[in-house]
Order: C-alpha cells, then sequence, then structure tokens
C-alpha cells in the first residue's frame, strides 16, 4: 500500500486551524456542551474541513490530515487560554 504525499501549506495553518477554534467556540456559546465533548466537536470539524475542503478526493489524506486540525486546534487554544489565564495570574486551569 503506498502512503498518500501530504504536503503542509499555508492552508493548513493560517485558515484550517483558526476556522476549527472559531467553529467550536461557537458551539460551546451557542450549545453550551459538556466539557468533555468539546475536543470531539473540534476533531470533528477538523475531519469535515479536511476531508470535503483541503483534500476532497484523498480520503485517507482528508482522515490522516483531518485528525492534525482538529488536534491543532485543541492545543492551539489550550495554549492561548493558558497563557491568558497565567498572565491574568488567574488560578484557573484550562479546559
Amino acid at each position: 500500500m503506498d502512503f498518500p504525499t501530504i504536503h503542509t501549506n499555508f492552508w493548513d495553518a493560517v485558515t484550517a486551524i483558526p476556522i476549527i477554534i472559531v467553529l467550536t467556540q461557537l458551539i460551546k456559546i451557542t450549545i453550551k456542551p459538556r466539557p468533555f465533548w468539546v475536543p470531539t466537536i473540534a476533531i470533528i470539524f477538523g475531519l469535515l474541513l479536511s476531508i470535503f475542503v483541503s483534500h476532497k478526493g484523498h480520503l485517507a489524506t482528508g482522515i490522516f490530515m483531518g485528525f492534525f486540525y482538529g488536534y491543532a486546534a485543541i492545543g492551539s487554544f489550550a495554549s492561548m487560554k493558558t497563557s491568558f489565564l497565567t498572565y491574568r495570574g488567574t488560578k484557573e486551569t484550562a479546559e
């Protein structure tokens, strides 16, 4: 089995991940899911964006990169939140 060639580009870092962060935050504000569902929602958005937008026609690549998009969004948000809370001096933990 040949593995697909995967190129990371401008779309991945500058567009897809912030879109996933924004969509996930909108879901958190509107639907108010339980906190343990939020990472799953980000992964689902990552998979949908990757499979149907950025890597359409290449299912294996879309699934592979979709997980990276979702996890990158989760990690980026957690890092931003932790940095912000540390800057403010708040003892709250990042979720």
